[in-house]
């Protein structure tokens, strides 16, 4: 286990993106972690935090899957992304060959790709999605795309705030049937 379980007897402060790093690669090797269901993150204290999906989410997110093929380079599923705030799992991420060049080795990535998407569900809280969509950018995502299934619409946020559309053009026909 890692020098933040084994050296302190508890947590004092939030801990450092290596920390956080370290504590998910952890978790990637365990076999006790191996059939968990849904996505596994880590708040700033390194608490798991496990979110289910339900069957409709997981149709949007293949289809979105499908459509950003259109981009090429590569797209991602469910990245383990370390920020300052906590480690993060976006729904997807788009990354160029110029990112996998540089990063096609971490888990979890270091840097948050180009484009980061979360399909937001029932359970998700505006303050949580601010707080990833922030975290994601300040990582160094240039997009951060919120998925609203049940209004079946996108918000498209950059660095300076909401952006009236994307640079990373695909085709939403289809995505919400």
């Amino acid at each position: 286990m890692s020098r933040v379980m084994n050296d302190q007897e508890l947590i004092e402060a939030p801990l450092s993106t290596d920390e956080l790093a370290e504590r998910y690669r952890e978790m990637c090797d365990d076999i006790r972690f191996r059939n968990i269901p849904g996505k596994v993150e880590l708040d700033p204290w390194g608490r798991v935090l496990m979110t289910p999906a339900s069957t409709y989410h997981s149709r949007i997110q293949g289809r979105l899957c499908q459509k950003l093929a259109v981009l090429g380079s590569e797209t991602l599923v469910e990245p383990g992304i370390a920020t300052a705030t906590g480690l993060f799992v976006p729904d997807l991420a788009w990354a160029s060959a110029q990112f996998m060049s540089a990063h096609a080795g971490e888990t979890p990535l270091r840097r948050a790709p180009e484009l980061c998407i979360e399909v937001l569900s029932p359970s998700n809280s505006r303050k949580e999605m601010e707080e990833k969509r922030a975290a994601y950018l300040a990582a160094g995502a240039r997009e951060v795309w919120l998925v609203y299934p049940k209004s079946k619409r996108c918000e498209v946020h950059g660095p300076r705030g909401v952006l009236p559309r994307s640079a990373y053009l695909i085709d939403w026909v289809s995505v919400f049937a």
